[in-house]
């Protein structure tokens, strides 16, 4: 088969896929985890249900497709908000983090809140990190703060604990709206800098006794 016959071929398959990531946010958006089905996807975008198998495995499969795009869309936010501080700069992670969360509640529900229990078909853990630039992002920033003596240790476990931390956070006021938080972007604000406050007095380990390179 000719190159250009193979390469607008894969062209039309990346824009396929393209459209029903898309339209899989936007299920997930209106009726939620149990909205997103193959069936209502392949309907939405007007391809038969069998159609869809050939981009994905299973449902487990799009919702990693799902953080992937979300993940992205993620790091572009962060990368507006430079700064010179370093600290400054991690801080905005957080907020970006947050404020994609709490605007988004139910993808964030579905893409950070459902249980993976399988990799996806033909993928690593690296590849899955390689293809999560907002964690990237947020390693590197770590890694600023550690340069600038702001904080010390393993930046893959500073980043790690604020990653815990935010979600923690970001699903409890998804979950618990009727809880006296207060305002949410505030208590979010409270819990980053208590965490940054407490992780500055000590030098962090890593968090096994392998130190995975960042």
């Amino acid at each position: 088969m000719p190159p250009s016959v193979t390469t607008r071929r894969e062209k039309q398959k990346a824009e396929q896929r393209s459209e029903l990531v898309a339209a899989a946010h936007k299920l997930v958006q209106e009726e939620g985890y149990e909205g997103l089905t193959i069936r209502k996807l392949a309907k939405r975008v007007g391809y038969a249900p069998m159609s869809v198998y050939s981009y994905f495995a299973d449902k487990q499969d799009i919702l990693f497709a799902l953080a992937e795009d979300a993940f992205e869309t993620l790091a572009r936010r962060i990368e507006e908000h430079p700064s010179d501080d370093p600290i400054e700069a991690l801080q905005a992670v957080m907020t970006e983090y947050a404020a994609f969360g709490l605007g988004n509640p139910n993808e964030y529900r579905t893409v950070f809140m459902t249980e993976k229990t399988k990799l996806p078909e033909g993928k690593s853990y690296d590849d899955l990190e390689e293809s999560n630039p907002a964690m990237k992002v947020l390693i590197s920033r770590v890694e600023a703060c550690v340069a600038a003596g702001k904080l010390q240790g393993d930046p893959r476990a500073i980043a790690t604990m604020l990653w815990a931390v935010g979600h923690g956070t970001i699903s409890l006021l998804i979950t618990f709206p009727f809880y006296p938080f207060g305002d949410p972007q505030a208590f979010v604000k409270r819990m980053c800098d208590f965490t940054l406050a407490t992780l500055s007095t000590q030098n962090v380990p890593p968090l096994t006794e392998t130190p995975v390179n960042c």
